[in-house]
């Protein structure tokens, strides 16, 4: 069995709308030997791990996975199933996976399964390929390739070490996992549909997209202020700040000394406390102090956190929460120290460990309730009352082992909300304002808060920023409170947006350009957009990063950008195979056409292949978006088919040339944008059912050169189209279109002209047989205002040997004279290689030397056109680095030459 390679999905993508992982295997001799050929491999598996029993598998009914084991079933699916259960066995527990063979290559499997933690997911795909194949007869084991899973050290073991490999999935899971206050915000948003994106190894969270994104971390939000983050941490000015507005909180003072601690609580009388100024968690803080002595050693706890030490009375009464969200109560627990009850014949310590093994607790926030540690708090509460942590309590004894009761230190909770007091309320609200907090926990102390401490006496001793859910969440007693809606519910109020508008544009051809178009489109409706292309990320004008930024990574970025208010996502396929999708779902989705190229690439071998990749991006478009297809193109009409949202299609074959599938589409109520037939030589129309828009003549589109270039007018209606289904006026969509120009500036590389020398030179990025074949086709409409026409060709050399051929003989046949030149990479073929394709296509269209030269490097090449050309000829470059050819070619001089037209002027006509 070995490994062949494996990816990481965290979008939609070509196998599922989920994220996954998938890991291709090829399991050789084990093709032939299906689970039930293996003579003990069942039991052993189920012996080892018997949760696999609850997998429904295809049955979808617990014990469906072992039918299909006794049956018989491939390693791969098995591998699946166990990654699942792993992952389930360390505190992730996933359900969805998929095991697919590839098509024309027996014994080479796909296999697909969720994830929670990525890490984690992968060493659960790893550890799950060891287990089974420790399971295995010795004459069929082998295993190769785990790295390419996940990296790790040792050596595969037999028999398989389940203990340790928990061990260590689960240390990886619990170091990915969110606290449980941060992951029921970031559940809350999820089940609103909200964007979430963590933003770092801890609880920075990002809700929503682009300018409508709010940020977390716990129960921070982006809203909550620092100067009220700060008051609260200031224990003494809270205090302070709600004397002063009427709310009850004991009197006390700040000390710096372990004296003046001793004489604050001697003035104070009766119990006192004694706290750090800024602590939190209850960390450091002595309840019912009544000696000197125990002040003393009280201050010396609280001395370790802070430097300042409050001495405040003590209020009788029970120990309250009360947690306050956009100035609302929304949940109130009552906490209990924690403690254990003897029972006369095990120890404090042993009682302790009892407790420890409630499932429901666990180490710091990670679980509903903590882990009790007997630290020297704990020795000295038992000590105030003649016990050891090795005494034995006698029965029914209630031994107190904390001076608080919060959560972090081994307190319960009980569910109190419904039976708050309405003054109590009233009083907790008006703190939280006080100090300013959008999410406040109140500690508020009262005999009983079903009546008002205004008549009991209590109140307010600590609002703290950043409070714990998990209390609230899920109590130990009464009833659990959903406190994340609250919270979401303020930072998104009805009516606002989390996500902003994302248009994802893909297909063999066009993309950069439509997305330019849109990007335009866009920007003229008054938003701020960020735009991704395979020049680099722009927002508005501003190219952020410069690089090949047709993949998702880029995509994130903009997403992640405050500033951005729309996106406009040119969709490669590259990125598509390799991660998937950036976004889960997009407004608008657009597939321009699926032609030859990079087939032979990545598992993509014909057009249905690569068209079920571009398929991903409409299969996202949200229900209410709408999917943008070529009417034009046969696959993309059969993408319609799974597209999300409404459908529209655009055609250059508008008018009396409509096809009868077209006619039938906007006959029944369906978007269509065509180009009709005009005087003025073509008209782009929107039909929307019945209703007919003529958004602008073709001519008055620049970047379609009079119409020359139809590739462009073919982008300019996938563009209206995208504009149209953001509800953006027509009158925008044409005045955008009008002022966009296929120059080097505003959309480098692509049919980008300059006039120089007495010359013409065109650069454009063709590089598959399609896109030559469509600027063959413009050129051929405007060659008779040249002389000759001069080209420079190539194409990447992991394409397939024919689609080189094919552009050789392409090239030959458009250019009078055409030079052959090579990628500086060769992208693994040898110097010489490309270039010997390319020569053998032209000589297949009957095209020799002198007509044909090979230049081996790209700068070399463009210098030998611009040396070939005379006043009146056309050089037509297809470049590999767009900025250095341009920069070439403007700085290129030649004095033998009389110049008829302005040196190095940019032009926007043919």
């Amino acid at each position: 069995m070995r490994v062949l390679e494996s990816a990481v999905y965290r979008g939609p993508h070509l196998y599922s709308a989920r994220p996954m992982i998938r890991i291709r295997v090829d399991i050789g001799r084990l093709e032939a030997r299906p689970s039930n050929t293996l003579p003990g491999f069942t039991d052993a598996l189920l012996a080892l791990l018997p949760g696999l029993e609850n997998h429904g598998c295809c049955f979808k009914t617990p014990g469906g996975f072992v039918r299909r084991l006794r049956e018989g079933t491939w390693i791969g699916h098995i591998a699946e199933h166990v990654a699942l259960e792993l992952q389930t066995l360390a505190g992730d527990p996933v359900g969805r996976g998929k095991t697919r063979s590839v098509a024309a290559h027996p014994g080479v499997y796909d296999i697909l399964f969720a994830y929670r933690s990525e890490a984690a997911g992968r060493l659960a795909g790893r550890l799950a390929l060891a287990l089974v194949h420790s399971l295995l007869p010795r004459d069929l084991r082998g295993l190769e390739g785990l790295d390419l899973v996940a990296p790790r050290p040792e050596a595969l073991e037999i028999p398989f070490d389940l203990n340790g490999a928990l061990e260590d999935l689960r240390g990886l899971a619990r170091r990915a996992r969110l606290g449980p206050t941060t992951q029921s915000l970031v559940d809350e948003a999820r089940r609103r549909r909200i964007p979430v994106t963590r933003l770092n190894d801890q609880s920075l969270v990002q809700l929503g997209w682009g300018a409508n994104q709010k940020r977390i971390r716990a129960s921070i939000t982006g809203e909550t202020s620092l100067v009220a983050v700060e008051t609260a941490g200031d224990k003494n000015l809270t205090k302070r700040l709600l004397t002063e507005v009427g709310v009850p909180s004991p009197m006390g003072a700040v000390v710096r000394t372990v004296e003046e601690a001793v004489a604050v609580a001697e003035r104070l009388g009766g119990p006192v406390v004694v706290k750090p100024l800024d602590g939190n968690h209850g960390r450091g803080v002595s309840l019912d102090l009544r000696t000197p002595e125990q002040i003393r050693r009280a201050f010396e706890l609280a001395v370790v956190h802070s430097r300042q030490v409050i001495v405040e009375q003590q209020y009788d009464g029970r120990d309250y929460r009360i947690l306050v969200v956009g100035g609302r109560v929304v949940a109130v627990a009552e906490r209990e120290p924690a403690h254990v009850v003897g029972d006369g014949s095990h120890t404090v310590e042993a009682l302790v460990a009892e407790l420890n093994g409630d499932p429901r607790r666990g180490v710091g926030h990670e679980a509903v309730m903590t882990r009790v540690v007997i630290d020297d708090h704990v020795r000295d509460m038992l000590a105030r009352v003649d016990l050891a942590p090795d005494a034995t309590p006698a029965a029914g004894r209630k031994v107190q082992l904390r001076a608080t009761a919060n959560l972090s230190t081994g307190g319960t909770a009980i569910d109190r909300t419904d039976e708050i007091h309405p003054v109590n309320a009233a009083i907790a609200r008006r703190a939280a304002l006080t100090v300013g907090l959008d999410v406040a926990g109140i500690d508020f102390i009262a005999p009983d808060i079903t009546r008002s401490v205004r008549e009991t006496g209590g109140g307010i001793v600590e609002v703290n920023a950043a409070p714990g859910f998990r209390m609230h969440l899920a109590p130990s007693s009464g009833q659990s409170r959903n406190v994340a809606k609250a919270v979401i519910d303020t930072l998104f109020p009805t009516g606002s947006r989390a996500r902003i508008p994302i248009v994802a544009i893909t297909g063999t051809n066009g993309k950069s350009t439509t997305g330019r178009m849109t990007s335009a489109i866009v920007r003229k409706h008054g938003l701020t957009v960020g735009l991704t292309n395979t020049s680099g990320v722009y927002v508005d004008d501003e190219l952020v990063i410069a690089s090949d930024a047709s993949g998702p990574r880029s995509a994130r970025l903009l997403l992640r950008d405050p500033t951005v208010q729309a996106a406009v996502l040119e969709t490669a396929r590259g990125g598509i195979l390799r991660e998937g999708l950036a976004f889960d779902r997009c407004d608008v989705g657009v597939v321009l056409n699926v032609t030859a190229d990079h087939l032979g690439l990545k598992g993509v071998d014909t057009l249905k292949d690569l068209a079920a990749v571009k398929s991903v991006v409409t299969e996202s478009v949200s229900r209410r978006g709408c999917s943008v297809l070529n009417g034009d193109d046969p696959l993309t009409i059969r993408m319609a088919r799974h597209a999300g949202g409404r459908i529209a299609f655009f055609t250059m074959r508008g008018g009396p040339e409509l096809s009868a599938f077209l006619q039938k589409h906007v006959a029944e109520g369906g978007l269509l944008v065509s180009r009709e037939p005009s005087e003025a030589g073509g008209l782009i129309v929107v039909q929307d059912g019945e209703r007919r828009i003529e958004i602008m003549e073709v001519r008055e589109i620049p970047a379609a050169l009079d119409g020359a270039a139809e590739f462009n007018v073919a982008n300019a209606l996938a563009a209206v189209a995208s504009g149209y289904a953001l509800r953006i006026p027509a009158s925008t969509i044409a005045t955008a279109l009008k002022g966009f120009h296929s120059t080097f500036e505003e959309n480098p590389g692509r049919l980008n002209i300059m006039d120089t020398q007495g010359f013409r030179v065109i650069m454009d990025y063709a590089h598959n047989p399609a896109a030559l074949r469509a600027l063959g086709e413009m050129i051929d409409r405007v060659r008779h205002n040249y002389g000759r026409v001069i080209g420079v060709a190539s194409m990447p050399g992991d394409r397939r040997d024919d689609d080189i051929r094919e552009i050789g003989e392409i090239a030959a046949s458009i250019f009078d004279l055409t030079i052959f030149r090579e990628r500086p990479d060769g992208r693994g073929r040898p110097r010489g290689g490309v270039i010997s394709l390319l020569m053998q296509g032209a000589e297949a269209a009957g095209v020799r030397a002198p007509k044909v030269r090979p230049i081996l490097s790209e700068d070399k090449a463009v210098e030998a056109a611009l040396e070939a050309a005379r006043p009146g000829d056309l050089v037509v470059l297809l470049p590999t680095k767009v900025d250095a050819v341009w920069r070439q070619v403007t700085a290129y001089r030649r004095s033998d030459v009389a110049s008829t037209t302005l040196e190095g002027s940019p032009t926007r006509h043919l």
